[in-house]
């Protein structure tokens, strides 16, 4: 269990005190999910529980408003350097919790340590060719070529002191193993984390000398990961618990009719897509096939997805709650391609032929990896997958596990088949094209969420010709280019939208966001 120091227990005890009484009869709210952050590092892991949780504790340049609009945060404004890149004027006045000043070297110091190799964000800055400080408040990223979406790439970006890092040794990130970063923090946003007990409990406390308004009366908010929903939603009801997400769905029906209790629905901008494992030059996990990879060929890709009842999935394990999905985005995101709307048609027989057109007519067993606590029924969604891919003679070896065993698993390649959600942080089809579709490149910071490889040279040849692009018809073109090529290739199996379902008591009011962030400044208790 880590513990914070006195004097910001102090700082925030003070902060308490100078509350109004309807604030102070706030006192507690407690909420849940099914994931604990698996680090208090901004930049070790690009995951929505690890982003979502820190943007209550730490701060970037730009953030999103209740309406994912783009707006000011610890820059106050910015403008473009003509093609050059952006200049970003910084607040003044703003500190960290630990009460040291924020400077444009502290930026300077994130974007190092953000775009390093060690970290797990660093392909947010593949278009950045430097960063200089210009004065203490006023800094510039310098683009290889015009970026008109770089602020709004960088809404998770989050700035750590460069003195605090520094002297607690934490300098770079940690993916896997741990350093100081990993369980302690000193960010500048509207909540400081008083206590935190990896896994069990997370206790945090409004941040006394916090630059912006709070619109919130907690004063104290405390966080318990449940990984099993009936207990949740035995929290929630017991009265534990203010608000859990997400609930689930076979629930949604009777706490619509339960006094005292608030259904909040609405559509996340993440899609639930199968990927491959298309360099490995074989399997990792078959039982007949040795000495060759099957889905390195697109005929067996296409099997797989012509096998997947999608409708089927959504009606009997989403229970309706979801949206079929054609390629990485949603048609909510900009980019989208309507002229690429269609899924390929679910069709067991002509997923047999294919099977038997590549040489594999009694099919094959392969290893099909999937999470069991990250996503909505993602372990009921893998399971009834592996029936249909069996029908057609696919047959899957399914393991699933925790999402904090689940991501190492992916980045060691373990897997010839694997489930994957993407949220675009820019709301944008450009991102999953960068993370998703490019040809992993360390040195250009492309591909690090690509992790069967798939490689297309056309696709990596467009990519920086729609992030420069500034005439809309034109980029439009380029992405649903790239969009037919990711389609006829079968890089993915994109499979639906996920839902938004979250409860909480009547007497609390919040904002619920598509991309699934949970805002504390934002929460009010009634």
């Amino acid at each position: 269990m880590v513990k914070f120091s006195r004097s910001l227990l102090l700082v925030n005890a003070a902060f308490i005190g100078s509350l109004s009484s309807a604030a102070v009869q706030a006192e507690t709210f407690a909420w849940a999910g099914k994931t604990d952050p698996q680090t208090m590092d901004p930049h070790a892991t690009n995951t929505a529980p690890v982003l979502g949780f820190l943007n209550n504790v730490y701060e970037g340049l730009v953030r999103r408003n209740k309406e994912m609009k783009i707006e000011p945060s610890l820059a106050a404004s910015w403008e473009q350097l003509g093609a050059d890149g952006w200049r970003f004027n910084l607040r003044q006045d703003v500190t960290f919790h630990d009460g040291a000043a924020f400077t444009a070297d502290d930026v300077l110091f994130s974007y190092e340590r953000a775009s390093s190799e060690d970290s797990d964000v660093r392909s947010w800055f593949a278009p950045v060719k430097s960063v200089s400080v210009v004065d203490e408040h006023t800094i510039d990223f310098l683009t290889n070529a015009p970026n008109p979406l770089f602020p709004d790439s960088i809404a998770n970006f989050m700035i750590m002191d460069r003195d605090w890092a520094t002297a607690n040794k934490a300098e770079r990130p940690s993916k896997e193993a741990e350093n100081f970063a990993t369980r302690n923090v000193n960010g500048t946003g509207a909540f400081t984390i008083v206590e935190r007990d990896p896994g069990v409990r997370t206790t945090l406390a409004p941040f006394a000398g916090w630059w912006d308004t709070l619109e919130s009366n907690i004063t104290e908010a405390v966080f318990t990961p449940i990984g099993q929903s009936a207990t949740g939603m035995a929290a929630l009801l017991s009265g534990e618990i203010d608000f859990i997400s997400p609930i689930p769905l076979q629930d949604v029906p009777r706490m619509k009719e339960r006094s005292g209790f608030t259904v909040h629905e609405g559509v996340e901008a993440r899609v639930l897509m199968f990927g491959f494992s298309q360099k490995s030059d074989s399997l990792k996990f078959s039982d007949d096939v040795s000495g060759k990879n099957p889905f390195k060929d697109v005929r067996v890709r296409k099997a797989a997805y012509q096998a997947v009842n999608v409708d089927a999935l959504i009606k009997k394990i989403m229970r309706g709650n979801a949206q079929p999905a054609s390629q990485l985005v949603s048609d909510a995101m900009k980019g989208y391609s309507s002229a690429n709307a269609d899924r390929l048609s679910y069709d067991p027989d002509v997923a047999k032929a294919l099977l038997a057109d590549a040489g594999y007519p009694e099919g094959f067993s392969f290893g099909l990896q999937c999470p069991n606590d990250r996503y909505i029924n993602d372990e009921a969604i893998c399971k009834a997958a592996a029936s249909m891919f069996a029908k057609v003679g696919l047959n899957a070896k399914l393991t699933s596990m925790p999402v904090r065993n689940y991501w190492p698993e992916l980045r060691e390649s373990n897997f010839d088949m694997y489930l994957l959600g993407w949220s675009p942080g820019t709301f944008d089809a450009e991102h999953p094209i960068r993370f998703l579709a490019s040809t992993p490149n360390k040195e250009k910071k492309l591909g690090s969420w690509n992790f069967g490889a798939y490689s297309n040279a056309r696709v990596d040849e467009l990519l920086p010709m729609v992030q420069t692009e500034l005439d809309d018809a034109r980029r439009q073109s380029m992405i649903d280019e790239i969009t037919a090529t990711l389609q006829q290739e079968v890089a993915y199996i994109p499979m639906y939208v996920q839902p938004l379902i979250w409860a909480s008591k009547d007497n609390i009011k919040l904002t619920q966001r598509t991309d699934n962030f949970f805002i504390l400044r934002w929460v009010t208790v009634e």
